[in-house]
């Protein structure tokens, strides 16, 4: 294989073309990206039939595009099209036998962190002023995601009857249609019955959603969306709010408070816990960034001169 990326040689872009059209029955977008992800393949082959790659060739190749910038989920996408065109060179051709992406797995990216907003900025985001139905809305809508970590389609398609605001309770029909019971908090609670007073102004009698638009029908998860956005700005924060940053600083700030990762478990609809362990790592964070503020020992020492 060459040393230097090349252009593919004429054998191979006719390979390349051929299992284009063996894709012809698969979804539009996954053909161009099996076809541009093998592609890529035939040009860090250069004038290497690709039949002739071995699995240290094809290895070198992942490396080569780990080193210049690509993510280990990009790598993982590519080896899945270069494992189902070498299966397709299998197929067609008898002589070739082995699989030279056998064995071999794209490097781990680094998790992403999920951002999440502090305890005093989430208190301004929620604290909208105004006794205008949409004003109410809006706070019962952030107060309620906040509250509770409900995702933006729970919170969308949420009807006004799985809410029982005495008891403080939110049915939630999350993921794969299971249902949860999820407790709401005491400021979300009033700002819930300040919107149920005035969602009668906006709402047909016969809407079952609880949060509603202007033409009294459901706000959609766009919706949603945008009126976050918006009321971040006009709350002085200086960072992009999107839905999930509720979900992801309600699961935060009660771990943090309660340390009790099966609770937040339970009430995020994570099936397993690996889910909800990835805000073990944001408390962390914060402790750290405590401890470097605090700690004696976190601090340089001048060096002496």
């Amino acid at each position: 294989m060459d040393g230097a990326e090349t252009t593919a040689s004429p054998g191979n872009a006719a390979l390349v073309a051929a299992f284009g059209e063996h894709l012809v029955m698969r979804p539009a977008r996954t053909r161009e990206a099996y076809t541009r992800d093998v592609e890529a393949l035939a040009r860090l082959a250069g004038a290497t039939p690709l039949p002739d790659l071995d699995r240290a060739a094809v290895s070198r190749s992942l490396g080569r595009l780990h080193a210049q910038g690509l993510s280990g989920r990009s790598l993982a996408r590519m080896l899945s099209a270069w494992r189902a065109f070498f299966r397709f060179l299998r197929e067609r051709d008898a002589s070739v036998r082995d699989d030279p992406c056998a064995g071999l797995r794209a490097p781990k990216s680094p998790r992403r962190l999920p951002s999440a907003l502090s305890p005093e900025e989430a208190a301004r985001l929620v604290t909208i002023a105004g006794d205008d139905p949409l004003a109410l809305r809006d706070r019962a809508l952030f107060e309620l995601a906040y509250s509770s970590g409900l995702r933006l389609t729970e919170l969308a398609s949420l009807d006004a009857g799985r809410l029982d605001v005495a008891s403080g309770e939110v049915r939630v029909l999350g993921k794969g249609a299971k249902e949860r019971v999820v407790p709401v908090g005491a400021a979300a609670r009033d700002a819930i019955r300040a919107w149920l007073a005035a969602r009668g102004t906006l709402a047909a009698s016969d809407e079952p959603a609880l949060f509603v638009g202007r033409h009294g029908t459901r706000l959609s998860t766009r919706a949603v969306q945008k009126r976050l956005a918006e009321w971040a700005v006009r709350q002085g924060l200086d960072r992009h709010v999107h839905p999930h940053m509720l979900r992801h600083s309600f699961a935060s700030h009660v771990l943090q408070s309660s340390g009790d990762l099966r609770a937040v478990q339970e009430m995020l609809g994570h099936a397993s816990i690996a889910s909800t362990q990835v805000y073990t790592h944001l408390d962390f964070q914060a402790l750290a960034k405590v401890y470097d503020a605090a700690h004696p020992r976190a601090k340089k020492k001048a060096r002496p001169r």
